[in-house]
């Protein structure tokens, strides 16, 4: 399921418009990326949790040549499964 799939399931599923759909999920997307961005965590109980893992630097090897390259330190988007999810998805 991609973004445009979620729209018209939520627009499926309520009396809402395409368009309301569409706003609503660009919203709740943009307020996770906002609070991501801020380095906050987000959790939705039964689905899971966002968080921001900060990776340290460390030296690298191109894999082509076995060049030595420094990676620096970075920050990337984190989501751990919740219990309910977890559980749901593992009878199927």
């Amino acid at each position: 399921m991609n973004r445009s799939d979620l729209i018209n399931a939520i627009k499926n599923e309520t009396t809402l418009t395409k368009n309301e759909s569409e706003k609503i999920i660009n919203e709740f997307f943009g307020t996770i990326i906002q609070t991501l961005a801020t380095n906050e965590r987000v959790e939705i109980r039964g689905f899971g949790s966002f968080t921001v893992n900060e990776y340290k630097p460390y030296v690298g090897r191109n894999p082509k040549t076995g060049v030595k390259i420094d990676v620096p330190s970075k920050k990337l988007p984190f989501f751990k499964v919740g219990k309910e999810l977890k559980l749901r998805v593992d009878q199927i």
